[in-house]
C-alpha cells in the first residue's frame, strides 16, 4: 500500500468517525429532558382521559364544557411498556380541595412557594379510584392505599410504570 493511499484511508476513517459522533450527539440532544410538559387528566362527566398542561391545578375545565370537572389521572402500564396503549390503566385520580387549589394558584401567579405546610397540603389533596364514588384525603390510610396499590399490578417479568402523554 502506498503512503498516499494509507493517508487517504486514515482521512476517510477519521471523517466517518466524526460523522458518527456528530450523529450520536444530535440524537442525544434531540431527545429532550425526558420530562413531559403534558399530563393525563380525566373528565368526570364524560368519563374520558384527555391531555393538558402538566402545571395545571385540578380540578380544571373538562373537555365538554366550562365545568371544572377535569382531574389529574395517574395512568400506569401494567407490563412495564408505557408505549403499549393496551396495557394502560388509570391507577387513581387526584384533585385539590378548593382552599388548597386557591393557595397553589396564588403562589404560582406570584412565583413564590405556597403558604401552607406540607402536612396541611397533603390533607387537602383528594384521591380516588375511577370507580369509587367519593374522594378521600391523601393523608388517610385509605388515601395512602389508593395511591400505592398500583405498584403490585405488574407481572413477574415486568413491573408497572407510570405513563406520560
Amino acid at each position: 500500500m502506498t503512503p498516499a493511499r494509507s493517508n487517504l484511508l486514515k482521512i476517510v476513517a477519521a471523517v466517518a468517525l466524526l460523522a458518527l459522533a456528530g450523529l450520536q450527539t444530535w440524537r442525544w440532544l434531540s431527545q429532550g429532558s425526558g420530562v413531559s410538559e403534558s399530563a393525563y387528566f380525566y373528565d368526570l362527566s364524560e368519563g374520558k382521559l384527555f391531555v393538558a398542561q402538566r402545571g395545571l391545578i385540578p380540578p380544571i375545565r373538562g373537555i365538554n364544557d366550562s365545568t371544572e370537572d377535569g382531574v389529574r389521572a395517574v395512568v400506569v402500564s401494567t407490563n412495564g411498556q408505557p408505549e403499549a396503549a393496551s396495557t394502560r390503566v388509570i391507577a387513581y385520580l387526584e384533585m385539590y380541595a378548593p382552599e388548597l387549589k386557591q393557595q397553589l394558584q396564588s403562589a404560582q401567579a406570584a412565583g413564590t412557594p405556597p403558604e401552607i405546610s406540607r402536612t396541611a397540603a397533603q390533607s387537602l389533596r383528594l384521591v380516588k379510584r375511577p370507580q369509587d364514588s367519593g374522594w378521600v384525603s391523601l393523608a388517610t390510610p385509605e388515601g395512602e392505599r389508593i395511591v400505592g396499590e398500583w405498584v403490585h399490578w405488574g407481572t413477574d417479568s415486568a413491573p408497572p410504570v407510570i405513563c406520560t402523554p
